[in-house]
């Protein structure tokens, strides 16, 4: 006698493995730079804060190092409406429209994740490194 699959067992075969793929994606969270190396925002505005730009789906730079006290800009250049979201909600930016911004003070030494609440694949983080 052979076996063979049913239609709805396929059908939550693929379902369970859908979740699970999705549950990965959500869990992931952006680490501190390997081998504690920090990386500076490449841009930043007339007064001297780093610029984080959205763009395509995703913060560039997805990482950056400030120094305590620092403020850090989000751009939105892209098509659709972002967020900049702290992981642990020490900042939640409103809906950031096509051309907006959104400003947050670092005065804290530590790693800071953040996400994009509508988009939580997008990832970044903060990283305000002790002074020696």
């Amino acid at each position: 006698m052979t076996l063979r699959p049913t239609v709805p067992f396929l059908s939550v075969i693929l379902a369970a493995a859908a979740l699970a793929g999705l549950g990965a994606c959500f869990s992931e969270r952006v680490q501190a730079p390997a081998g504690g190396q920090c990386v500076a925002a490449p841009d930043s505005t007339p007064q001297g804060s780093p610029i984080i730009h959205i763009v395509d789906f995703s913060f560039q730079p997805a990482s950056i190092c400030v120094d305590a006290g620092s403020t850090v800009t989000w751009v939105n250049d892209d098509a659709q409406a972002h967020t900049s979201t702290a992981d642990q909600g020490a900042w939640d930016s409103p809906l950031l429209s096509p051309g907006n911004s959104f400003t947050s003070t670092f005065d804290q030494v530590g790693t800071f994740a953040y996400h994009c609440t509508p988009h939580p694949f997008m990832q970044g983080a903060v990283v305000v490194p002790a002074t020696p």
